[in-house]
């Protein structure tokens, strides 16, 4: 594996979350202060697919902001050096919205994200999901890195 390429565990040092709020299965790349491509692998055992929809399962467009927000993590703790800082990385704000088509079970949903604008404390970030090239979603999202709750 390159430096650039995380596997799960590396994730896991890097993301508080985890299973099944986890959406994160593989850095492919990951330039330091510029972007990040990630993969979630889709899977028909995934909790939301029983109820999105019946019959025809698709994966929730939120949730494809949330894998994009989490890619978006790791890219804002490696480029600011928060690891094992106790820091966190919040939402603050996601504008323009897209979904340009499902994403279904069995995909491997790529995830491209990457620095819009980076302060201290305020990132801003671009994110585009696809699958096999085609854009599922694709936003702007604004987050703040701050201290964990108490």
């Amino acid at each position: 594996m390159s430096e650039s390429a995380y596997d799960i565990a590396r994730i896991l040092k890097a993301l508080p979350h985890r299973y099944p709020m986890l959406l994160v299965d593989r850095v492919a790349d990951l330039k330091v202060g510029e972007e990040i491509t990630a993969i979630k692998a889709v899977s028909f055992n995934e909790a939301f697919f029983q109820g999105h929809f019946p019959g025809r399962p698709i994966m929730p467009g939120v949730l494809q902001v949330e894998a994009l927000a989490q890619a978006a993590g790791i890219l804002a703790v490696e480029t600011l050096d928060l690891a094992g800082s106790g820091k966190l990385v919040y939402f603050m704000a996601i504008e323009n919205a897209k979904f340009r088509a499902p994403v279904e079970p069995g995909c491997l949903l790529e995830l491209n994200v990457g620095f819009v604008q980076q302060r201290s404390k305020v990132c801003k970030f671009w994110g585009k999901a696809s699958v096999e090239g085609k854009v599922t979603c694709d936003v702007q999202f604004t987050a703040m890195i701050a201290d964990a709750p108490a």
